[in-house]
């Protein structure tokens, strides 16, 4: 092998040193940097480097191209769980929302004593507003909403009937504590949509004893495809009052709203035949006649389906018609 002459230096090595290093690209290290702590911002490094890395010769390259890989990665990444997440959290959500209420527990009064319901005191806007917003969930029975905006507080009670194929139960309406609520029952009951369809619940427990109807679709999560705030006596409260999580005295006699808590009332109301303790978060905007207790009394007395105290009648109950007068 020939040995290079003295003074020999080979192309590119002048004075027989090698070649100052290139310098690394920034933006090529703060992509693969920002890749790990913000995906997005790693790709929009990554990319920049690149272009600049083309014009200036610089080194980096493999870094940006790892930076851009890792930044789309994670933020792919990322998005689907954000998707998730949401989907997730929505479907949980409505599931809360179309369940029926339950048997609520309660915190014993002083002396067992519990709370009757709070003396009415007509909000300044009662009546004023009514607002019957639709819901994701399709109407369990073809419904329009009622009027929405100010609906009159007068007559101060109107009289109604639900025409079972067990009795009649004679209603009358608060119209001057509930106004909202009662224009929707009323505009329910013109339209027909309680009409053939069936009171699926039946608690008959020591602290709750009522039947619950207004779902045509007899699973106790149907509704008319919208929803409505509170009234009496709910609105009786603060928000943020603790005395909203308390069990109040709804007495033998009441018709109340059913939801799943405030603000989604829909066409589901229950009958309290038994003195009940509830905290003050379901609507009563009428009472029930003595005859109408009576039948109440025989559907009671038959017992739930299943053996226990809250569930399907064991003699099913149909409602023929709701009549308003």
């Amino acid at each position: 092998m020939s040995v290079p002459p003295y003074g020999y230096y080979p192309p590119g090595y002048p004075y027989g040193y090698p070649p100052p290093a290139r310098p690394t690209n920034p933006l090529a290290i703060a992509s693969l940097i920002c890749a790990f702590l913000i995906a997005p911002l790693g790709v929009v490094f990554g990319h920049i480097s690149l272009y600049q890395i083309k014009r200036s010769g610089e080194d980096g390259r493999g870094l940006a191209i790892a930076g851009l890989v890792i930044g789309y990665l994670l933020t792919v990444l990322g998005t689907l769980v954000l998707i998730f997440t949401f989907v997730l959290t929505r479907a949980i959500v409505e599931e809360v929302r179309q369940l029926p209420p339950s048997r609520p527990g309660y915190t014993a009064q002083p002396g067992g004593v519990t709370p009757e319901l709070p003396t009415f005191k007509p909000p300044a806007t009662l009546g004023s507003n009514c607002q019957y917003l639709s819901t994701p969930e399709k109407a369990a029975k073809p419904v329009k909403p009622p009027r929405m905006g100010k609906v009159p507080t007068t007559p101060a009670t109107i009289d109604a009937e639900i025409v079972t194929d067990r009795g009649v139960i004679g209603l009358e309406l608060n119209n001057a504590q509930a106004p909202c609520t009662v224009n929707n029952f009323a505009s329910l009951a013109a339209q027909g949509f309680f009409d053939a369809t069936g009171c699926h619940r039946l608690s008959t427990g020591s602290d709750l004893g009522v039947l619950q109807c207004g779902d045509p679709s007899g699973t106790g999560k149907g509704g008319p495809g919208y929803q409505f705030p509170n009234e009496y006596p709910t609105n009786q409260y603060r928000l943020t009052d603790p005395a909203m999580k308390s069990p109040v005295l709804y007495p033998r006699g009441t018709l109340a709203m059913a939801n799943a808590g405030p603000g989604t009332n829909g066409s589901q109301f229950f009958l309290v035949y038994e003195d009940s303790r509830l905290p003050p978060t379901y609507t009563v905007f009428g009472t029930i006649d003595a005859a109408g207790l009576r039948v109440l009394d025989r559907i009671a007395d038959s017992g739930v389906q299943d053996g226990s105290d809250d569930g399907e009648p064991a003699e099913p109950v149909t409602i023929r018609s709701v009549r308003v007068r």
